[in-house]
Order: structure tokens, then sequence, then C-alpha cells
């Protein structure tokens, strides 16, 4: 379970001291106590950190398993069946429960809390939890006043919620926001890991959950048997999305790969996909970088091409540069895998062949 703090304004720091991690310890054990007396039979133990819900959300949820691994450790009887975890000259005891600044400035903070208790209890208290935090869930008011004191903000929320509650919450969030698919693959993810999910964007691109991650077909692929008029508009859609998917997909810990195929090769990098269709013939003129832009978008696709003869564009490769500063470690790749300058060439548009396929232009550049 969590404690879960909604402020007006970003919280002034992201960990409690060992002291003050066991002072709040000391309230939540006296909240859920009240709401189910069966939980002063439980050993409860808090992390004095404050996550955002994607660091909490992650497979094989890492930090309850990491607050649940150092609870154990801790003699049974010791501080009366409550145990805390702050930080120690300034660090907290496990890496994993160390939020990461990227996410501090979430709207929602959440504090993890776990309850151990025998097969038997812990089932039972589960089911009981489950229940009396849906409508009884907020914070008590010493509990709620020590957070204000200590973190020094005023507090608009601050109420316990069940792992399934949270789980619920941002299904709901990701819903709101068209990003229902991108929850499907999640949801696999975390609670069924040894089972395929397969589904289709918004837009329509297909994607799939396997082995730990999501494979996604590539927009090159998905652009080849597209059928809507404006398709240049089309693909700086779906790469639009597959930004979305891919920063949270990252921020939740699920790598994206593009779908394997029989013949090329097909990477995802750092901040970047990358598929190589084909090698350079030296019948052709060297490979040249050519940048795909869309309005709004920047760089959507980087494209290594070789020109012909008659003028005609031989496709090499297509990078797709999905975060912020992936662009310059996408060309830098390119150039190293054909051996030329990372040279590139601003299209100002998408450029599409005759075909309706993703190339380059068909005449020299000046």
């Amino acid at each position: 379970m969590v404690l879960a703090i909604e402020t007006g304004a970003p919280l002034p720091r992201a960990t409690l001291t060992r002291d003050e991690a066991a002072e709040l310890a000391a309230h939540v054990a006296a909240d859920l106590q009240a709401l189910v007396p069966a939980a002063t039979d439980a050993r409860l133990a808090l992390a004095g950190a404050l996550f955002d819900p994607v660091e909490l959300l992650r497979p094989g949820f890492p930090v309850w398993a990491t607050l649940d691994e150092l609870a154990r450790r801790v003699p049974r009887g010791h501080l009366e069946n409550v145990v805390a975890f702050g930080t120690h000259e300034g660090r907290m005891p496990a890496q994993p429960l160390e939020p990461e600044a990227i996410y501090a400035g979430g709207p929602m903070r959440l504090l993890p809390i776990t309850l151990l208790a025998p097969g038997a209890l812990a089932e039972s208290l589960g089911e009981q939890l489950e229940v009396e935090l849906v409508g009884r869930g907020e914070a008590g008011q010493r509990t709620a006043d020590w957070l204000i004191r200590t973190l020094g903000v005023s507090l608009e929320h601050v109420r316990y919620l069940s792992r399934n509650d949270l789980l619920a919450l941002t299904c709901v969030q990701y819903e709101h926001v068209n990003l229902a698919p991108l929850w499907t693959l999640l949801e696999a993810a975390l609670l069924t890991p040894y089972r395929e999910e397969t589904t289709l964007s918004v837009r329509g691109l297909p994607l799939r959950y396997a082995e730990g991650a999501v494979q996604v077909q590539s927009p090159a692929d998905w652009l080849a048997d597209c059928r809507e008029h404006d398709r240049a508009h089309a693909l700086a859609g779906i790469v639009f999305e597959l930004r979305q998917y891919a920063a949270l997909l990252q921020a939740h810990g699920v790598a994206l790969q593009l779908e394997p195929v029989a013949e090329g090769e097909r990477e995802a990098r750092d901040g970047y996909l990358l598929e190589a269709r084909d090698a350079a013939d030296p019948a052709y003129d060297p490979p040249t970088l050519f940048a795909h832009e869309a309005p709004g978008l920047g760089v959507v696709a980087v494209t290594v091409a070789q020109r012909g003869a008659a003028g005609q564009a031989r496709v090499l490769a297509h990078a797709w540069p999905l975060q912020p500063g992936a662009l310059g470690a996408a060309v830098t790749a390119l150039a190293e895998r054909f051996a030329i300058e990372p040279d590139l060439h601003a299209l100002g548009r998408i450029q599409l062949d005759a075909d309706g396929r993703l190339g380059a232009p068909d005449t020299p550049l000046h």
C-alpha cells in the first residue's frame, strides 16, 4: 500500500531521515490499526521516501520488494513490530528506495508501506484493507499535521491507497488521455509478465508485450500498409504517439523494441530505434543522411539512402529519435555503420517515394 500525498506545489525534498521515518511510521500504524484492528498482528514496514506512481509501478514492484526484504532482516519483536527506513548521511539504505529526481515535480507523491504477516492473516488483512481504504482511507489528523510540519508545505489530500487502488487510478488517468492501449501493455508487464499481450495504439500501430518488453511495428512498415490520404501527416501522428509510449514505458521500466524481421537488423538504443535494411552498394553514390521533419515534432526519422545512375534513391536504413537529445546519437550511429560523415541533410518535410513509402530525394541536394 501507499500513503498518497497531494500538494499544490512540488515538495521541498523526497526523503525522510531515519528518525522522521520512525515518527511517521508510528502515526501510520495507529491509523491502520484504527481501520483494521487485525493490522496490529502484522509487521508494518515504511520507507521514508516519496515516489511518483511510475517509480512504484514497475515490473516486479522493486520498491515494495526491497522494503519487504529489508523489513524481514529486522529481528522479530524489535521496535514493537513497526519498522521504518530513512536516510543516513543523506542516503536511503538501498538504491531502489532512492526516488529519482526527474519525477520529483509530480502532483501526487507516494510513500510506500507494506504489511508482513503469515499467509492466512495476510489474505484476510488484505481483503479488509481493500474494503476499508475505499471509504475510510483518509490519513488521521495527527498523521496529516505531522507531514505538514515536517515537509513544510500545505497538503490538499493525504490518504492511504492499496496497490490495487493505485493500479486502478493509473489506469483511469491513462485512459483519460487516450492511452488505454498503453495501460493494456503495462498491466500485462506488472501483473502477468509470463503472458503475451497484443493491442493497437489509438492510431493503429501494432504493439505486443512479450518476455519483459514491448515490441512495436516499424513506423516505416506501418506506413507501407497505410491507406490514409495524407500519408505524411499520418506518419507524423504515429511518431508523436510512439514518443508518448516510449517515454512512459521507460518511466515504468519496460523496454521498447522494434518487432523482429527475417531480414535486416533492428535495434533499440538509448532514446531511438534503428532499423538497417540493406548494405551499401558500391555501384551507387555514397550513402547520405536525410532528416524527415514535421511541424511541432522536429526530426521524425533519419534515412540513409544512395542515389543510382537513374537518380532512383535506394534506402539503406531508418532511425527514429524518440527522446529529446537522441537525434545526435542516432545520426552518429548511422554514420558509423555506413562509414560516412555525420552530415545530416534537412528535408523540411517527410519525403515519400512514388509508392508512398518513406524514402529520400531522387535528385541531388545542393
